[in-house]
Parts: C-alpha cells; structure tokens; sequence
C-alpha cells in the first residue's frame, strides 16, 4: 500500500484540489482506505492510475453532495474571509479576489442540477472524452454532449460577471 500512495499521491492530491478547490488531508486518506478495501475488486483491463483517478473522483462528489460538507463550507468561508481581512499585510488583493473568484466558480459548478455537474466536472476537471463519459454514466454519447452544452450555458449565465 505505501508503493502506491507513494506513487500516486501527487496525483490524488491534485485531482481533489482540482474538484475541491482545496487540499485535503481526509479525503486523500479516504481515497487510500477505499483503495485498500477495493484493491481485489480492480480489473487489469485498464490503467490503475486511471482507477485511482475514479476512486479520488468518487470520494469528491460524495463529499461535495454532504449537506455536512455545506455547513462546514459556510463557517469556513466566514472564517478565511476574516483570516483574508486580518492577515491583509500577507496576502495581496489579487490573491484574495482569486479565491473569491475559485469559491464562486466551485458554488456554480455545485449548483447545477446533478447530472449536468456530474458531466461538466468528468469533461473539463478529470478530462475524460465523451465515449468515456457515456461509458461511466451509462447513456449515449449524446446525451453527454448535449448535459455539457447545458451545463456551460448555465455556468456562463451564473458567471458572466466574472467575464
């Protein structure tokens, strides 16, 4: 097991950064734990790291869809905003309006209706085509292209001030 996160764990630490929006600590050791618990269950027919990469994503669309997760992300919002304001001689004003626009863009993408974030975040953030979208959610190639199109058109409409 320590062969494989320390193979793999820039990778899983980038890939919940990525859908987060932050590092974090307990979700790479969940990633880990259901890595061990699921390690039989892996077939050879694909690249691990790409098994890996799906177990990671997994772990992070479960905790965006915690309502515990919400409630969290609310008092830790307050919290670094006062931290930001506090420690003003640290951080530049482009950093703080940086993270504001990262927390904005998360909030929009975690907004849309499931199945449109759900394709958005395995298109734009994990790079997955559109074959293999269809393959991992089970419908047409279509249907995935027209849930991205969707999708985008609803994030430019929530995001077109940060244009």
């Amino acid at each position: 097991m320590k062969n494989i996160i320390n193979s793999y764990k820039k990778n899983v630490q980038g890939i919940i950064r990525k859908l987060t929006g932050t590092p974090n600590e307990d979700l790479e050791q969940e990633v880990y734990l259901k890595t061990w618990k699921n390690i039989k269950k892996y077939e050879e027919r694909g690249k691990f790291s790409q098994w890996i990469s799906t177990v990671t994503a997994n772990v992070c669309r479960d905790y965006l869809k915690s309502a515990k997760r919400k409630m969290n992300d609310n008092a830790i919002q307050d919290e670094e905003i006062l931290n930001s304001v506090v420690s003003d001689k640290n951080n530049t004003e482009s950093e703080f309006e940086q993270k504001q626009r990262q927390k904005f863009i998360a909030q929009a993408v975690y907004e849309l209706k499931p199945k449109l974030r759900e394709v958005i975040v395995l298109y734009e953030m994990d790079g997955y085509s559109y074959e293999e979208i269809a393959k991992k959610i089970r419908c047409p190639e279509g249907t995935v292209k027209s849930r991205i199109f969707k999708a985008r058109q609803e994030l430019y409409i929530k995001l077109k001030d940060l244009l």
